[in-house]
């Protein structure tokens, strides 16, 4: 059984005494619990069938139409009535709740689109036909794995950087900030548009871009901790005993830095989702056949005559983002050591 130390035990008190915070946790988890398995939720392909007593699953694995008798071995379009009523005539089909992907259209609309929310589609479809709740439960999974790897990514080059620079001090410490002052005036977004009319942009390559501009969100936090803590005591026993400078840093010093980094890592998370969003939204970002939150809230502001697209996506996307907030708020306040 894990054993927490009684400062920890402090710190989770002190957080569970946020109620804000802790509802938005558990708000936010369970968000990502269902985008992380979309596909048990909104597919247009079922989650299981079976046909003469043969099971299949084709929203893992492709079925073709040959397995139920057709002469045909293309893959087999479950929506097809006659495909369905052969396969409920020798089994069933297992639906997930929700009977769209991201990128289905609804051909059985005889509405126009962008049609309005109603029993098939709960929350309308967008301007091509594709069910909204579907693409904002993809979007979100896109926008959270994106946000997720940068904040990782540039965060631990910012620790790295700020640590070094924190540690040893001197011309390290000068020619890495002035290198940050001169990198931190280059126009970022300006350089992505330049750069989106050359390369296809991709997830890959939009994550290296934004990580180039993204990784100095810590660095001085990190370097301030390590000018204090570097001073300390048990620091300069550390150093005087011959401790490598590496192991002083990993070991000593870095621990006390990552209680203050813990706190940002919430509101990093926050621009990070914002920032492949704000991209989508001014078409610089994923291409067109990626779902999208910046895209369908693009498609909000050029269609007023469909409100429910913009008050949607801005609504999903203003809880998630106001949750996290909360969450990095009740985090700050369970590390904030002037509380009783």
């Amino acid at each position: 059984m894990l054993q927490l130390s009684p400062i920890n035990r402090l710190r989770i008190k002190r957080f569970k005494k946020n109620k804000r915070g802790v509802y938005s946790l558990y708000f936010f988890f369970f968000i990502t619990l269902i985008s992380l398995f979309s596909e048990l939720i909104a597919n247009d392909k079922p989650l299981m069938v079976n046909y003469a007593n043969e099971w299949y699953f084709p929203f893992i694995k492709p079925v073709n139409e040959s397995a139920f008798g057709e002469p045909f071995d293309s893959p087999a379009n479950f929506n097809d009535p006659l495909i369905s009523e052969k396969i409920e005539s020798n089994g069933f089909i297992v639906w997930p709740p929700i009977r769209f992907s991201f990128n289905t259209i609804n051909y059985t609309s005889n509405k126009p689109f962008p049609s309005a929310p109603d029993s098939t589609n709960w929350l309308g479809t967008d301007n091509q036909g594709r069910d909204v709740l579907s693409l904002l439960l993809y979007g979100f999974r896109i926008s959270l794995l994106f946000g997720i790897a940068l904040t990782l990514i540039s965060s631990l080059i910012g620790i790295v950087v700020g640590a070094l620079q924190g540690y040893y001090g001197g011309w390290i410490d000068i020619f890495s900030q002035r290198f940050m002052e001169i990198w931190s005036g280059i126009p970022s977004l300006f350089l992505i548009i330049l750069l989106a009319s050359v390369v296809d942009p991709s997830f890959t390559w939009l994550l290296i871009i934004t990580v180039l501009f993204g990784w100095m969100g810590l660095v001085d936090l990190i370097r301030a901790e390590f000018l204090k803590v570097r001073q300390f005591d048990f620091v300069r026993a550390a150093r005087a005993l011959g401790v490598s400078n590496i192991r002083i840093m990993r070991k000593h010093i870095l621990p006390n830095a990552m209680v203050s980094a813990l706190t940002f890592l919430p509101f990093i998370l926050t621009g990070s989702i914002t920032t492949l969003t704000s991209l989508d939204f001014l078409g610089f970002g994923l291409p067109s056949s990626y779902p999208s939150l910046g895209n369908l809230l693009l498609q909000g502001k050029n269609s007023l005559d469909a409100p429910w697209l913009g008050i949607t996506s801005f609504l999903f996307l203003g809880s998630i983002l106001t949750s996290l907030v909360f969450v990095g708020e009740a985090i700050r306040d369970a590390f904030n050591v002037n509380l009783s």
